[in-house]
């Protein structure tokens, strides 16, 4: 199903009202078991002029609660207008951007960090209740440059975490590298897998090639489930690279983690989580009875006006326009690197991302601090990266290396 095509700023608007019509109204219907209600209008004011072309702020006010998994069929009715947006969003982002076919499941979770421990909880679940795993035969295996919410979920869920060895120079990950991770592994007793594949690091903006570890646990027939963290990439890399097979084509990925907050730059908080129909239930709480449709979220209750920015900045661009922006930043990005080769500055930036990671021992502390570059390391930091956001201008850039040519 596409759902994803470019709307005007009226139609944005108008869409977005008639989902909060069909929303509870808290003032003029007699609701009374709800545990919620609008913002406080003693000081969020309710009846500002602005707010007639503010959707998104408008939401804010109306404050609806996506508490659930709207995909899965019943949600909680006082909030069918938003919830209805949501479910748009996870489609555009399954099918237009992630290539699947066929129905998934998911929803718009407080960020990343959630939706990665999402899926690890899902997994984890799976192997104990059909599979009568212990918690002390599954793994998590991710490369050595993943986000820390890989560590966490590890900590969280109790299961053991392993990480691949990168390259140091071109931060990749091999296939002998995977073989030996899993070997360890299987020598500390672990027989089921939950793998993070990376779809650009936050810190190189690195991709892992993904067949390293569906070809190895294949060929020595173990048993895994592939979660693809596109936390920072999810946004651009299907774009900067449209031929990938870090997506819903690729038979082995069954769940992606997205983030509105870093690229899309839709407000922080605002992650996704997708998965393939028929897994969601493995993160269900049954003891949420009194929750309409029960809840399947790490999170639970959550702002449904999240979901809405995310909508909005979807249809405002439209598949195109963000394409294009992708091209700018990407063109941008290739300006740096050049110039960053002029003055023999060696750094690291994966073909096609707009994140470039430098040698610290080129780079000046009090030039980082003044730019805000960030460490891998704030200790003992070895690289310091730029990453090419919208603000991010060449004017801004040329004033770094200016800078840097100063000092």
């Amino acid at each position: 199903m596409k759902k994803w095509r470019k709307l005007s700023q009226e139609e944005i608007k108008q869409r977005v009202f008639s989902a909060l019509s069909e929303n509870v109204d808290y003032y003029n219907e007699n609701i009374l078991g709800v545990p919620a209600s609008h913002l406080d209008d003693r000081v969020f004011y309710q009846n500002a002029p602005f707010l007639e072309d503010a959707p998104f702020l408008s939401t804010l006010i109306h404050n609806p609660n996506h508490i659930g998994c709207h995909t899965l069929g019943s949600s909680e009715s006082f909030f069918k207008g938003t919830q209805q947006i949501e479910k748009e969003v996870i489609s555009i982002c399954a099918h237009d951007i992630l290539k699947g076919e066929g129905d998934y499941d998911g929803y718009v979770a407080s960020g990343g960090t959630e939706a990665n421990l999402q899926a690890v909880w899902i997994y984890r679940n799976y192997f104990m209740q059909e599979l009568n795993a212990t918690t002390d035969e599954i793994a998590l295996i991710t490369s050595a440059d993943a986000h820390y919410s890989s560590a966490k979920a590890s900590n969280v869920l109790q299961i053991s975490f392993y990480k691949v060895a990168v390259d140091e120079e071109d931060r990749s990950i091999s296939r002998e590298a995977v073989k030996e991770t899993i070997f360890q592994a299987q020598a500390d007793g672990k027989k089921y897998f939950v793998v993070m594949a990376n779809m650009m690091t936050t810190m190189f903006g690195s991709v892992d090639a993904i067949d390293c570890y569906t070809d190895v646990l294949t060929e020595l027939d173990l048993t895994f489930k592939l979660h693809v963290d596109g936390a920072y990439g999810g946004f651009f890399y299907p774009f900067a690279k449209q031929e990938n097979d870090m997506n819903f084509s690729n038979p082995h990925v069954n769940s992606v983690t997205l983030d509105a907050h870093k690229m899309l730059q839709a407000p922080y908080g605002t992650g996704i989580f997708l998965i393939k129909k028929g897994w969601m239930h493995f993160a269900n709480t049954e003891e949420a009875s009194y929750v309409e449709g029960q809840d399947f979220t790490l999170i639970g209750s959550r702002s449904g006006a999240n979901a809405i920015a995310i909508w909005m900045i979807l249809m405002n661009y439209g598949p195109h326009g963000w394409f294009e922006k992708t091209l700018v930043l990407n063109h941008r990005t290739t300006w740096l690197c050049d110039h960053l080769t002029e003055r023999g500055i060696e750094y690291f930036r994966y073909p096609d991302a707009n994140i470039v990671t430098m040698k610290a021992q080129y780079l000046k502390p009090e030039l980082c601090k003044k730019y805000g570059l960030v460490p891998d390391n704030h200790q003992n930091p070895k690289w310091f990266k730029i990453v090419l956001m919208d603000h991010v201008t060449v004017e801004k850039l040329e004033k770094f290396l200016q800078d840097y040519d100063s000092l």
